[in-house]
């Protein structure tokens, strides 16, 4: 099976399914937040200190097929590559115009991007992620964005990156009343440090106002994801896991009436401690990528519970499949460029 539902009814699914096929665009919000900086919370970097160049590394990757801010593709410690690369292949695949946006970068990506303004994330654990006026300000400019860009397709697809976006997710959630999940890109998900970090920065909240809440326990690139999506005349697929079930948790409270599911991998699906099905208030899918059948170890790691998501691979993949391609080709492409950009390199 190329995709489930994994929330929702088949209608909605296949509607979001055929809309695919028509005119998309892909937006990937970037960002970072301070709270990455607590040790052992992500692994989204080869080391502590290359953490800050994830997210510009990932959409270079997307709009070059290599890296220009740091040497390598990102990848965990242990060298399994970012989800980006699953999404390469489906935009190349594709040929599905991507941009890329500024969602509070602490390094700017080495491609064409547009900015929204929006700060860099503070650590939840020890004090507020960005003041009210910075998230207000912030969102008007991506909502601005999204009325804009929606008036070049029918459908438009967000995907992010964000180091430890899961504990920040987690956070809100928890604030919103809503399961606080913990998923992780390792398997030995730590989890406990999660939900200390959560608990600490939950403890602040006071108001169940929807931007008081991002600013103390939120991160900036929910801002921006919830801005596009709010001011979208289309319809809008969230690409992603807990991050964009929590941001879906958003635009929701802002606008109750808003068209968005979520699009994610198997891999988050599978994952008990994401619960993706419980706590997503939308239509959730997941597509699987096929990896579990790859040659290739670095690859069907993501079966075997490392990363899982990001970089909007699972819409990425929807898509690919929504465009013709059947499991057995993508997989092939994804591996070959496995070999290129990962083994040749």
């Amino acid at each position: 099976m190329k995709w489930r539902i994994v929330k929702g009814e088949k209608k909605d699914a296949m509607r979001f399914f055929e809309l695919l096929k028509q005119n998309a665009v892909f937006l990937f919000a970037i960002g970072n937040t301070r709270t990455a900086e607590i040790p052992g919370i992500t692994v989204a970097g080869a080391n502590p200190d290359l953490i800050r160049y994830t997210p510009p590394a990932d959409v270079e990757l997307l709009c070059y097929g290599k890296c220009r801010s740091i040497d390598a593709i990102p990848a965990t410690p242990d060298g399994k590559p970012t989800p980006a690369l699953i999404t390469y292949t489906a935009i190349r695949l594709t040929k599905v115009p991507f941009f890329v946006v500024d969602s509070g970068l602490m390094v700017k990506p080495k491609t064409p991007h547009i900015s929204i303004g929006a700060p860099v994330g503070g650590n939840i654990k020890d004090g507020a992620a960005m003041s009210v006026d910075e998230v207000k300000e912030s969102f008007e400019r991506a909502k601005k964005l999204g009325e804009q860009m929606s008036k070049l397709a029918d459908v438009l697809i967000i995907g992010e990156s964000i180091p430890a976006g899961t504990a920040t997710a987690g956070a809100v959630l928890r604030a919103f009343g809503v399961k606080a999940a913990v998923s992780s890109s390792m398997p030995s998900n730590p989890v406990e440090l999660k939900r200390s970090v959560i608990e600490s920065a939950v403890k602040r909240v006071r108001s169940d106002d929807v931007f008081e809440v991002i600013s103390e326990v939120g991160d900036p690139v929910m801002v921006g994801v919830a801005g596009i999506a709010c001011g979208s005349s289309k319809p809008v697929l969230l690409a992603g896991g807990t991050q964009m079930a929590a941001i879906a948790h958003i635009i929701k409270r802002i606008d109750e009436g808003r068209d968005i599911s979520i699009a994610t991998t198997v891999y988050v699906a599978e994952d008990d401690t994401a619960d993706i099905a419980e706590i997503s208030p939308v239509t959730v899918v997941a597509a699987d990528p096929g990896l579990a059948d790859s040659a290739k170890p670095g690859l069907r790691a993501y079966a075997e519970g490392f990363v899982k998501e990001g970089v909007g691979a699972g819409g990425a993949t929807l898509l690919a499949y929504a465009r013709g391609l059947s499991k057995q080709e993508f997989l092939k492409e994804v591996e070959g460029d496995y070999e290129r950009i990962v083994e040749l390199a």
